[in-house]
């Protein structure tokens, strides 16, 4: 018998409660109490698995995720609408919160409803897929999501709904073969990310370093974990008397402070359909830029910069590399992934990394950001266009193969 969905918190309400300040003590209380109660409530699990990596607590909450997977390998949000316009089936793999893309935030408060399905390494095989007019492949590039993708590319090209996002052109967004992946693009310049051993790293460094500075960071990491500058091999070793990790992506540092004020900006655009969208952008006088450490909320001047960038996007930035975003998304291949990017002192577009996993969202209070909220609505707008033209276009295009069918 087929199993049923259980409905899950999600993502995207979890983070927000986080978001605005809350320690999420109650949730967790409720949740632990789901589980105790009852030892097949994957959904309450597989909620405390996010509330616990939010918290930090890593291990723990890839151990409560595999529980509730060894459960359930199906569920859907308990915020999808009544009666739903389109369904939309997340195919996702086990993993941290930046395994899968956070397509929760991209449909929340939709006419779209959502379903889940983890699959890979250690879980059954899945014989009853669950009903959706159109899948989304979640799983993200990752050493550990490579062999899922790889199986999905084949999966997919008989899969019996249209999807979005082909497994094939997801596995190559490695952050170390970016640079030789988007080669020759005129207006572009792509930070030079290769990954090394450890070996490796300590003797390429002894040469290198004496040329430029190395930004250093563990392969796989993301939002800054682990990364540094180092400029002499004495600073190497410090910083690796700190990382027990035995690989790492090294690029040389690129100096990409603004000339006019010496600001390093930091731009995250989504890509949806081809379309390029502004999602946010940091600036700071540090190099290493991430939006929650650039003093977004606590200064005005930095709100003001962004709030200029995200209303005269389709006419400044956006038109400024508007080749090189046409030709970036060429490459990519994908329907929908974001770009990190800067621009270097020369006026061009300094691409960082690509990934179809970015946290695009709309969380940062109104009162601060206003200027936000319209410009997320319209990228989330289009997402969802982006959903029912796959739908529709596929259900068109049957419709067109049956008439000339029953011409025949």
């Amino acid at each position: 018998m087929t199993q049923q969905p259980q409905s899950l918190i999600g993502l995207a309400k979890i983070m927000r409660l986080a978001f605005a300040g809350n320690n999420l003590s109650e949730l967790t209380s409720e949740l632990v109490g789901r589980v105790a109660a009852s030892g097949s409530d994957a959904a309450a699990l597989l909620d405390l698995s996010v509330v616990n990596q939010l918290h930090g607590q890593r291990e723990t909450a890839l151990e409560l995720q595999w529980q509730a997977l060894q459960l359930q390998q199906h569920y859907r949000l308990q915020s999808n609408p009544f009666r739903p316009s389109v369904r939309v089936l997340a195919i996702m793999g086990p993993g941290e919160v930046m395994a899968n893309t956070p397509i929760e935030f991209l449909v929340e408060d939709s006419d779209i409803a959502l379903e889940i399905l983890y699959v890979g390494a250690g879980l059954p095989l899945v014989h009853d897929i669950p009903k959706h007019d159109v899948a989304f492949v979640a799983a993200c590039e990752s050493d550990s999501n490579q062999q899922l993708l790889r199986q999905l590319e084949a999966v997919m090209s008989y899969w019996p709904q249209p999807h979005i996002n082909r497994p094939q052109q997801i596995a190559k967004l490695a952050r170390d073969g970016l640079s030789d992946w988007l080669s020759g693009i005129e207006g572009v310049a792509v930070v030079a990310s290769r990954r090394v051993s450890r070996e490796e790293l300590v003797d390429q460094a002894a040469v290198e370093l004496n040329n430029t500075p190395l930004i250093v960071r563990p392969a796989n990491s993301h939002a800054g974990h682990g990364l540094m500058r180092v400029e002499t091999t004495t600073e190497l070793a410090d910083y690796l008397a700190t990382q027990p990790e035995e690989e790492f992506s090294i690029a040389p540092f690129v100096d990409y402070r603004s000339p006019q004020d010496g600001l390093y900006r930091k731009y995250r655009v989504a890509s949806v359909a081809g379309k390029a969208y502004p999602a946010h952008m940091a600036l700071s006088p540090r190099w290493m830029v991430h939006y929650l450490n650039a003093d977004m909320v606590e200064n005005a001047d930095n709100r003001a910069a962004e709030a200029h960038f995200m209303d005269s996007f389709d006419w400044e930035f956006g038109e400024r590399h508007s080749a090189a975003l046409a030709a970036i998304d060429a490459r990519i291949g994908l329907e929908y992934y974001s770009i990190d990017c800067g621009e270097t002192a020369d006026g061009r577009l300094l691409v960082f990394e690509i990934d179809s996993g970015a946290v695009v969202h709309s969380m940062d209070p109104v009162e601060l950001f206003p200027y936000k909220r319209p410009h997320m609505q319209k990228l989330f707008s289009a997402f969802h266009g982006l959903v029912k033209r796959t739908v529709w276009g596929q259900a068109a295009e049957s419709a067109t193969s049956a008439r000339r069918r029953r011409m025949a």
